[in-house]
């Protein structure tokens, strides 16, 4: 029986397939914020209700900041 996540958690499973779809790379999951976050690209894709929008036109720009 699959384990219960609340609304914001995102699947462990999942985050090892996806990569970013402008650079390919690797991403991070910022539980806080609900975002996976590119630091190549230098954009955060919003997870809503546990499913990534994996849009570039839906991501937010990071700030030089949040890429150090």
């Amino acid at each position: 029986m699959p384990t219960r996540r609340s609304s914001g958690d995102l699947d462990p499973k999942l985050l090892e397939i996806l990569v970013c779809p402008v650079t390919k790379a690797a991403l991070t999951y910022d539980r806080e914020r609900s975002e996976l976050v590119s630091r190549s690209a230098r954009l955060a894709y919003p997870v809503r209700d546990g499913i990534p929008i994996m849009l570039p036109d839906e991501a937010r720009e990071l700030s030089d900041d949040e890429c150090a």
